[in-house]
């Protein structure tokens, strides 16, 4: 008997890290079964040759907790060869739920992460209590990918505590054995861990930090502990370095309960990395204290991005110059009419005239042309410099740009990994993971959700950072490795067939791009990549050549599926 499908001759990548082979991958139902010189016949064939055969990519740091019920492709992430995504990063998730405690993990999640909390509430169904219910309301919806997500300590404090949760006073000792009792029900139901939020950025509507920050050294071990009664599941952080003394008495305290929580469970912990200008050689001190730390046991794995992580603006939504009264006018606009605005003469003169008084650093703001957008910026590529070429203002600099790309051209203002080389250096860490690409957060500020594309294109084929047997390694077994993803990021028989056939030469990325798609029409970032011919998920094709074939194939990742 024939196989369902036979992807031919391609240059299998196979997510290990081994070197790229010339192969056959035959698929039967949801799961590969031959790689190599297949024989026989399929149902259907696909002629590879010349093509990239690839694991699925796997994505563990999204926020794609309430999205995925009325966008269950989870876009932009599966324009970009994604087929499995880690949700409830950061602590903040919508299960547990206390009665009419919905409206506020909504609003937390909106002040926290830029997802509108009225897309939020009209657009989950709120039909549970418990994460087991969450992941159960989560399997009769239409996916598209895979998704799992772990269990948030904010949402954990809240049913437990309500309004204590926010204070800095310590949990209670029968605080902390119901929130243990929470952890417990959602490990034990699948979710893939337990996530926490300790960093003084992350605050609800009315200033307070969020549940979790101030938590006890005792409660983070009690509640890590849970994950290793259960043998499963991973420790994730939103750390709180940015807060410290000369010494980082701080830092080095933070990092010792993460190692100690890793060293005590036998489980993984990650958290977030990246370099910032107002600290610029933290991120390098953290790798030290951290060796440190790790030299006596544990498993903690920084992630970091690929790039710079910025504000993404433009004149199809906001721009640099918005306190202006004449510029935040213009968002009242259609995309069309903003366009014929500020070509007017006396509209472009009042708003220059605006922007004079409202001056902004243009030499930190970077072009994002159309065509390729460039994200390993230098000087020459940013907005002052094109105003030097063009002898106008930033500001006339940007009209003429947005009217010459017809709203098209973007900017982008790196607030995080603004030195390049230092993620280059973050980046030869082979303890650190790829990560923290956000996709569903941030939604009208950022747009990193299409780091696969840039691994690709940029660092694998263009620079040669990475082989691409690495860079693909990193994106598919080392994270779902990290996740006890059993079966996902390789292809191997007896792994299941998610898998994307894909054009190197011609992988790439269009500009972001604003539309209002989300419940309510609230408005976000979007960003489409190029090359992906094929994605499939569980032996279903997904996606062809960036469009949707209609097939909903994904599955809940459990915990409970995982295999250590």
């Amino acid at each position: 008997m024939g196989h369902d499908l036979i992807i031919r001759g391609g240059t299998v990548v196979d997510g290990s890290g081994s070197p790229a082979t010339t192969a056959d991958v035959a698929v039967d139902g949801d799961r590969i079964v031959a790689v190599g010189r297949v024989q026989g016949t399929a149902s259907r064939e696909i002629d590879a040759d010349g093509l990239l055969v690839t694991p699925g990519f796997v994505d563990i740091h999204t926020h794609l907790d309430a999205q995925l019920a009325w966008d269950p492709i989870g876009t932009p992430s599966c324009w970009h060869g994604v087929t499995s995504v880690v949700m409830g990063n950061c602590g903040v998730t919508f299960a547990p739920v206390a009665p009419g405690g919905a409206e506020f993990l909504a609003e937390m999640m909106e002040a926290v992460e830029d997802i509108p909390a009225t897309a939020i509430l009209e657009g989950l169904p709120w039909s549970w209590t418990g994460y087991g219910g969450y992941l159960e309301a989560l399997d009769q919806m239409p996916l598209g990918i895979n998704a799992g997500g772990m269990v948030g300590h904010c949402a954990v404090r809240m049913a437990v505590m309500g309004d204590r949760a926010l204070a800095a006073d310590p949990a209670g000792a029968e605080d902390v054995t119901a929130m243990v009792a929470l952890v417990d029900e959602a490990v034990g139901a699948g979710a893939l861990g337990f996530s926490t939020s300790r960093t003084f950025l992350h605050k609800v509507p009315d200033g307070r930090h969020v549940p979790g920050t101030y938590a006890a050294d005792d409660e983070m071990y009690a509640l890590g502990d849970v994950l290793g009664r259960h043998g499963r599941g991973v420790f994730e952080s939103a750390p709180r370095f940015e807060a410290d003394d000369e010494s980082l008495s701080g830092t080095r305290h933070e990092l010792h309960v993460l190692a100690e929580i890793s060293r005590r469970t036998g489980r993984p912990v990650t958290f977030g990395l990246a370099q910032s200008d107002r600290k610029p050689d933290l991120w390098r001190q953290i790798l030290v204290i951290l060796a440190t730390e790790l030299s006596q046991g544990g498993t903690v794995r920084p992630q970091t991005t690929c790039r710079s992580i910025g504000l993404v603006l433009g004149i199809t939504h906001r721009t640099p110059w918005d306190r202006a009264p004449s510029w935040r006018a213009l968002q009242d606009l259609p995309l069309d009419q903003r366009l014929a605005a500020i070509a007017e003469p006396g509209r472009r003169s009042v708003l220059l005239d605006e922007a004079a008084q409202h001056p902004i650093d243009a030499g930190a703001v970077v072009l994002l042309w159309p065509e390729n957008p460039n994200y390993r910026h230098g000087v020459e590529d940013t907005l002052a410099a094109e105003a030097g070429r063009r002898a106008v203002t930033p500001a006339e600099a940007f009209l003429d740009f947005s009217i010459e790309t017809g709203g098209s051209g973007m900017l982008n203002y790196p607030i995080l990994n603004q030195d390049l080389a230092a993620v280059d250096a973050m980046l030869s860490d082979d303890n650190v993971l790829l990560g923290l690409a956000d996709a569903g957060a941030h939604v009208g500020q950022i747009m990193d959700a299409s780091q696969p594309s840039w691994t690709l294109g940029h660092w694998a084929r263009d620079r040669g950072f990475f082989t691409i047997e690495d860079a693909v390694r990193r994106m598919t077994s080392d994270t779902a490795g990290l996740f006890g993803l059993w079966g996902r990021g390789t292809l191997q028989p007896g792994a299941y067939a998610d898998v994307n056939v894909i054009d190197l030469d011609g992988v790439g990325l269009a500009a972001p791009g604003w539309v209002n798609d989300f419940p309510g029409g609230a408005g976000r970032l979007i960003q489409r990549g190029r090359g992906y011919l094929h994605t499939f998920v569980n032996g279903q094709e997904f996606m062809v050549d960036g469009e949707h074939t209609g097939a909903f194939a994904g599955r809940v990742l459990r915990s409970t599926d995982s295999r250590g």
